[in-house]
């Protein structure tokens, strides 16, 4: 029986598990569901997803990391369990080897939470590597070679941002805005603008179907439904991808003028290298419309999206075992 060789992306947002060989098996929301009272878990990912913002009192849907960072330790803890094992099966003999991602700002601390979590969850040997240099991997960028490249990896909870080069990081940053941010700026601007409280989830709809963070040549628009704040009953408005751009402005500047903190420390020859070979976003919150044109605009870089920025980082995860396993059985 040949030990199995995983990736997992631990998101703030989602969960995915790389398996060597067969790709990324697994991919669901980061939301466990308990019940207060008995202390028993009801649902993980997908299906407690479904409960946020609508379980009642004894039943919370809670996520267990917040901002990259584990906040809940024994509820993560059973999360990585079960997705080990959904993943995995139960028929394995042999403890998997397990390399899992974490943003490049962690503390050791942080860093030892989720290793200790893998051990628990049946790991064989963990390994922790940077958020940004799993993201280069699975971007299919050649980290090897002495050539800058700069990595934006949006997700849910951080923004990591990085200048790779030899295989390593020269210079980076992680700031804890990104898609969480976005979906919170559209829940305040509708408070604000249209007197309208909407969740969560509403907000996540919106930003995914006509969220945009520069100004586009042809408007969407889409009906938004949730409670009047003046009257107190359900109403529907109506809004514009325009307005979207508004209420994104700040968060998406907040994540441009970081890169540009970043560019600013880079050394000159490998900001050469990123000039000509332009900066790569992934990640889920770089599917966000008009981010790439807003980078390139600021920064004058050309800007583009890696081809499945919500796997880059587990398949990263993934392949740097592989990469690590070659390099052993080179030893």
């Amino acid at each position: 029986m040949v030990a199995t060789d995983i990736g997992i992306d631990l998101g703030t947002a989602s969960i995915l598990v790389y398996i060597r060989g067969k790709g990324v098996v697994l991919k669901e929301p980061s939301v466990v569901a308990f019940d207060r009272d008995t202390n028993k878990i009801k649902a993980i990912g997908e299906d407690a997803r479904l409960m946020l913002g609508r379980t009642p009192g004894n039943i919370v849907a809670v996520r267990p990391l917040r901002q990259g960072v584990i906040s809940d330790y024994t509820v993560t803890e059973k999360m990585l369990k079960y997705f080990i094992q959904k993943a995995v099966g139960k028929k394995t003999f042999r403890k998997p080897r397990i390399s899992v991602c974490v943003p490049s700002g962690v503390t050791e601390v942080e860093q030892k939470a989720v290793e200790d979590a893998a051990y628990q969850a049946g790991a064989r040997e963990v390994s922790i590597i940077e958020e940004p240099i799993a993201a280069a991997i699975g971007a299919g960028i050649d980290i090897s070679k002495p050539c800058g490249n700069m990595i934006v990896d949006i997700g849910g909870g951080t923004t990591d941002i990085a200048v790779i080069s030899l295989g390593g990081t020269v210079v980076s940053t992680s700031i804890k805005i990104a898609g969480d941010d976005f979906d919170e700026a559209i829940v305040r601007y509708m408070r604000k603008k249209h007197k309208l409280l909407i969740g969560e989830r509403t907000a996540e709809d919106l930003k995914i179907k006509i969220g945009t963070a520069f100004k586009m040549p042809e408007s969407d628009s889409m009906n938004v439904r949730g409670r009047d704040l003046v009257t107190g009953l359900p109403k529907t408005v109506e809004v514009s991808s325009e307005e979207t751009e508004e209420a994104l402005r700040e968060t998406t500047s907040q994540i441009v003028e970081a890169i540009h903190g970043v560019l600013e420390k880079t050394p000159p020859e490998l900001a050469a290298d990123i000039a000509d070979r332009g900066i790569v976003l992934t990640g889920g919150g770089s599917l966000l419309r008009g981010l790439e044109e807003l980078i390139a605009d600021r920064t004058g870089i050309t800007t583009m999206t890696a081809e499945d920025p919500m796997t880059a980082v587990a398949v990263g995860t993934g392949r740097y075992v592989e990469f690590l396993a070659g390099y052993r059985d080179e030893l």
